[in-house]
């Protein structure tokens, strides 16, 4: 199986990437299953209805969130249903909602996904090791699964790469997202759990990680409320990560990072 996994999607041009590139990526990638991080695309802050079913229609099979899943409250009723949108396992109980689902793919294969949120630098929630550990257990790779993705949204790299450890040789692929920056760590761990730290954003990267940068300079500054955040509105870099598995075990055998458009170096997976 071939994953591919996009990074936050923020703001409107982070959408409008989404819209002119996820299509053809997907075919010429060959791409069994694509998730995509969708906790920043309503202006920066949580998603609609309307923008999730724009990231369902060029091609997402499952859209995941992280701690602005709320801020646009309509969240809270239409996740009912839509089952593939997915927010961190972690909340609370009596979160709308589902924290992991395991989606039948086109070709027949079945794809778990799994969102959580960390807990270093990041609101208090429930343990994402624990809440992790019981979904894979419940639903094993090999067995109820083909594949399986966690999208670790966190701050620390300490606690990503600790989670990565933690899972290798259980689920397919590990990614973290929040910090919208790529990181160039990509790689097969011992057991054979694809892992990056963090994907990286689909947004403007003449911004301070993906808002205007005026605001963010001017607080950094004065320490000073102002104005509220907007996202920058220039042309965006599409940034993710690729995956193929065997189809025997469910594992990585190749990973590469992709990076399209807008200011990054582009860089495609050589697979």
């Amino acid at each position: 199986m071939r994953l591919l996994f996009v990074g936050d999607v923020m703001g409107r041009s982070g959408r409008a990437a989404i819209a002119a590139e996820m299509p053809r990526l997907r075919r010429e990638l060959r791409a069994d299953a694509v998730v995509v991080n969708g906790e920043n695309a309503a202006g920066g802050f949580g998603i609609t209805e309307a923008i999730c079913a724009e990231i369902l229609d060029a091609g997402a099979d499952a859209v995941t969130l992280g701690n602005h899943a709320w801020d646009q409250r309509e969240a809270l009723v239409f996740i009912e249903r839509q089952p593939r949108l997915i927010r961190p396992l972690n909340f609370p109980k009596g979160a709308p909602g589902r924290g992991a689902n395991l989606i039948e793919l086109a070709n027949g294969q079945r794809l778990l996904v799994i969102n959580a949120m960390g807990r270093v630098f990041m609101d208090a929630l429930d343990d994402p090791f624990a809440a992790i550990e019981r979904e894979v257990e419940m639903c094993g790779l090999g067995a109820a699964a083909d594949a399986i993705l966690v999208d670790l949204h966190a701050e620390a790299t300490s606690e990503k790469q600790a989670m990565g450890h933690f899972l290798d040789g259980r689920v397919s692929l590990v990614v973290g997202t929040h910090t919208h920056i790529p990181t160039a760590d990509h790689q097969i761990l011992p057991g054979g759990t694809g892992y990056q730290t963090d994907a990286g954003m689909t947004g403007d990267f003449d911004s301070v990680i993906g808002v205007d940068k005026e605001e963010p300079i001017r607080r950094f500054l004065t320490k000073l409320p102002g104005s509220r955040y907007e996202p920058a509105a220039g042309p965006a870099t599409l940034c993710g990560v690729l995956v193929e598995t065997d189809d025997r075990t469910g594992l990585a055998r190749r990973i590469g990072p992709l990076r399209v458009g807008g200011r990054l170096a582009p860089t495609m997976p050589d697979f």
